[in-house]
């Protein structure tokens, strides 16, 4: 059973850190897949307009794949433990106990009472909880959660290298499975399509209007293939 002592303030803040961490996944998630789509269709929608066969398209296609979802990969990896290496220089214990030691007794008890809590045992749980021995153990509690919330490098590796494929595949299905005739206009609305529900998503992850940043990862999608097919058809022009 659990003493004055042992309690913490607030209980909610962990889980609201939780839930921001696993919303803060699946918008890198969605911005990787976002990656994936755009980069490698950029590849081979360009590759295309060279005139190039299906056998050449592939290959550059494959190539930008690979290294793209490697690239991403040693980005988080490096990101990440860069993060890691930040929490255990003690950056992260100063913070804590610097929150740990911010809190006074009155804070504290109008929290319990705001909970419901009677005056008086928020009171003598606030007087528990601001004694300097408590406040060392709430401190050493939020450095492990905060430790807890760095995720392992390898882990962002891999899963930014997964969802970088996951959307680079799409392109490479409409390429495949398209007619010759009609490959780079399918590619080209199978991307847009799958940037539309992207760009959806990840303004629903961030809480941000969704009609504006779909447009807006639209758009820049299209630019990008714009572009690359533009690039493409004058190499091809050029060299033949």
């Amino acid at each position: 059973m659990s003493t004055a002592a042992d309690l913490a303030l607030p209980a909610t803040g962990h889980d609201d850190a939780t839930s921001a961490a696993r919303l803060n996944w699946l918008r890198a998630g969605v911005l990787g897949a976002n990656d994936g789509i755009v980069s490698v269709a950029a590849v081979l929608v360009g590759v295309a307009g060279t005139g190039a066969a299906a056998g050449p398209v592939l290959a550059a296609g494959t190539a930008a794949l690979v290294g793209g979802a490697v690239s991403m990969a040693l980005g988080e990896y490096v990101s990440v433990s860069g993060a890691r290496d930040a929490q255990r220089t003690g950056q992260a214990a100063h913070q804590a106990q610097l929150e740990a030691e911010s809190e006074d007794q009155a804070t504290i008890a109008a929290h319990y009472r705001g909970l419901g809590v009677s005056p008086d045992v928020a009171e003598t749980v606030a007087a528990e909880l601001v004694r300097p021995e408590v406040r060392g153990r709430r401190a050493a509690a939020a450095l492990r959660d905060a430790e807890d919330e760095v995720v392992s490098p390898w882990r962002a590796a891999w899963v930014s290298a997964a969802t970088f494929t996951v959307g680079a595949a799409l392109p490479f299905l409409a390429m495949l499975l398209a007619p010759a005739s009609s490959q780079i206009l399918v590619t080209v609305v199978a991307v847009l399509i799958a940037l539309a529900v992207t760009g959806t998503t990840g303004a629903t992850l961030g809480g941000a209007p969704r009609g504006r940043a779909t447009v807006r990862v639209v758009l820049g999608g299209a630019l990008a293939l714009a572009a690359t097919y533009g690039a493409g058809t004058l190499l091809g022009a050029h060299v033949s």
